[in-house]
């Protein structure tokens, strides 16, 4: 019984001893960012007054409780989040259940409908600017002309609805790709005994594709929210953020409060709240997440 314990005991050690490096430079690589951030975020800190800087306490955060322009950010992010979420996930389930049916061409048009998501996010609104969202030389504006309809300023009469397209189009594909991946471990005899049984396309779908898709439902929510919350790119590029807010999420008003107002400190508090907005999303996931597992 000693030996065997000593044995463990030394095993553990060892596993330990090698897992601390990569542990270690993990911890490092995460907490000096995080502490910086949290330091400079209580302090009077401006890019164009070096030298000046100064603790302010709670400062920061209470003149950004109080800015309407963080509330307004916040809601323009909840309301980008939840279009491309709801796009994603019911359009990835529809192309999933689509692209699962016997065709022509099935695999070069898989590998279609998947290939927007492997395009970067800068060249994806490059492209949707000023090839398709154009209201002079893009595709849509020449598509309206066909009916003799007025081409639209997409991105000054609908700009969030603009970012929310382009977003949602890039991460259709990673939705489709992860539940047609699900779709795969699906009991075909399942399927047909519930055909024979005289169920149609709409009970099939509701009653065995859509339960079976559940848990790979939560796996595209779970990964796709915490990637949405720091869209950026997109609204730089398309928008920069205007008109006015309308475009503003919280990732782009710190890059707003840091590098065209260059206020470290504002820009820092505005961090700390989105990590704290981050975690508690996260948390509400993976509760959701293990909640299916075990179901």
């Amino acid at each position: 019984m000693t030996t065997r314990a000593s044995g463990r005991t030394v095993g553990g050690l060892r596993s330990l001893s090698l897992q601390a490096p990569a542990v270690t430079l993990l911890l490092i690589w995460m907490l000096i960012p995080l502490g910086m951030t949290l330091w400079f975020s209580f302090q009077r800190y401006n890019l164009l007054m070096p030298g000046m800087e100064q603790f302010a306490g709670l400062e920061n955060y209470q003149y950004l409780l109080t800015d309407p322009a963080l509330w307004s950010a916040m809601g323009t992010t909840l309301v980008l989040v939840g279009s491309v979420l709801a796009i994603s996930v019911v359009g990835g389930t529809l192309l999933a259940v689509l692209y699962q049916q016997e065709f022509l061409g099935r695999g070069v048009a898989r590998v279609l409908a998947i290939s927007p998501f492997f395009i970067m996010p800068t060249v994806s609104a490059l492209v949707w600017k000023n090839m398709m969202m154009h209201p002079v030389n893009g595709v849509l504006a020449w598509f309206t002309g066909l009916f003799g309809l007025p081409a639209i300023d997409w991105f000054s009469s609908y700009p969030l609805l603009s970012i929310i397209i382009i977003v949602a189009w890039q991460w259709l594909p990673f939705a489709l790709l992860i539940l047609l991946t699900a779709m795969q471990s699906l009991d075909d005899d399942q399927v047909e005994a519930a055909r024979m049984d005289g169920a149609g396309p709409l009970a099939v779908f509701f009653f065995i594709t859509l339960p079976h898709l559940k848990r790979a439902i939560s796996v595209v929510i779970m990964i796709q929210m915490i990637f949405l919350l720091t869209i950026f790119a997109e609204i730089f590029v398309t928008t920069s953020g205007g008109p006015g807010l309308a475009t503003t999420n919280l990732a782009y008003l710190i890059y707003i409060r840091a590098l065209l107002e260059f206020d470290v400190g504002g820009a820092s508090a505005g961090g700390v709240i989105a990590i704290i907005l981050a975690n508690i999303v996260a948390i509400f996931l993976i509760r959701m997440v293990a909640r299916n597992l075990e179901d």
